[in-house]
């Protein structure tokens, strides 16, 4: 087998500080060219699935994107792994601007990004047993000096997730969608990563599994320092696991906070919306909630709304929502947002004062 590299201690802190940023990503875009034609294709619009989005991420924090379906979040992701072209935009990762690497460099780096998928049986080869699955990224990367060794670190990993050793020889099939997402993270940690991106990782389970998954990347990340990028539409997974939150909207970021003040007090009508439609188990709660209304259907990212994207859905919108596009600015110590009611005069002080307080 090929060289050795060292296997992480099982509680092994983070490599630097806290509030150290490992990854950092600049005016991202991905656009899609629409073509029409057979024998000589032309393009006749772009889709516009990322436009201009910006964040960094800590050392040991999980920083989530939430939004509906189709905003651009997982393309994010994706493109962020490298995974997906990039039209333009910068990702700086541990310091090093990744965006043009290719072939052998982004090769190295991509052993310390993995990824978790949202489906645990279609990520999971169904012709190879869990020990295969799990030690295939060993063998790929030279992550083991020998077969005793290469088997020593499948069995930490098994164990790492909450798995039993004599399962080392099932094939998916003969796992729970549970028990196959805890494949998937351990597959995942196989190259001792320093960062994880998880795209939608429990939307595919049980509620009660999914709790079990979550507390489990909980304690993954106390023991091994891992830093987690989080991808989902669901408000109460990212309410439990998040320590900042960045909700995204027709490709581009609208707020942009701390998870506790975010759901605390969130600022932007369709952050506000978001948390109005996510049910509440306590009916007394739920019917005494204010309402925060989207007006209509999400609109294409073929042709997004000139101004702020968010205008024709908004009942709050003024004048200058459909022309020009809010600045993403500071509001408050900590959130950023992408607003006229907080970076634009208004025509009414009360307006801006009951969009807070909705």
């Amino acid at each position: 087998m090929p060289a050795p590299v060292s296997t992480m201690p099982e509680d092994a802190p983070a490599t630097a500080s806290p509030g150290e940023v490992l990854l950092n990503v600049e005016n991202l875009k991905v656009h899609f060219p629409v073509m029409s034609g057979v024998l000589r294709p032309r393009r006749i619009a772009t889709i516009q699935a990322v436009d201009g989005v910006s964040f960094d991420l800590r050392r040991g924090e999980t920083l989530s994107i939430v939004g509906e379906s189709g905003c651009g979040k997982s393309t994010t992701a994706l493109a962020v792994l490298r995974l997906q072209a990039l039209t333009s935009g910068r990702i700086v990762f541990d310091g090093e601007d990744i965006a043009g690497h290719g072939g052998r460099r982004l090769r190295t780096v991509r052993r310390r990004m993995q990824m978790v998928f949202q489906d645990p049986y279609g990520s999971l080869n169904p012709r190879m047993t869990l020990h295969e699955i799990i030690g295939e990224p060993l063998l790929v990367h030279g992550f083991a000096r020998d077969r005793a060794q290469y088997n020593a670190r499948i069995a930490e990993l098994i164990d790492l997730v909450g798995l039993l050793p004599d399962m080392a020889t099932r094939y998916p099939h003969e796992f729970s969608g549970g028990q196959r997402q805890r494949i998937g993270i351990a597959r995942a940690l196989a190259l001792e990563p320093d960062l994880l991106i998880c795209d939608e990782p429990v939307s595919a389970l049980d509620v009660s599994i999914q709790s079990q998954i979550l507390n489990l990347f909980l304690d993954l990340q106390e023991r091994l320092g891992l830093t987690y990028l989080f991808i989902s539409h669901n408000l109460s997974v990212v309410r439990h696991i998040s320590d900042r939150v960045a909700v995204m909207y027709l490709g581009r970021i609208v707020e942009f906070a701390p998870a506790d003040e975010l759901f605390a007090n969130p600022k932007h009508p369709y952050t506000q919306a978001l948390m109005a439609a996510a049910p509440v188990a306590d009916p007394g709660v739920e019917a005494a909630r204010p309402s925060a209304v989207m007006i209509g259907e999400v609109p294409s990212p073929r042709n997004p709304p000139s101004g702020c994207r968010f205008h024709p859905r908004c009942p709050h919108a003024f004048a200058p929502c459909s022309t020009i596009d809010p600045a993403f600015d500071l509001v408050g110590p900590t959130s950023r947002v992408a607003c006229h009611l907080y970076t634009t005069p208004t025509p009414s002080h009360d307006l801006v004062e009951a969009v807070k307080n909705a």
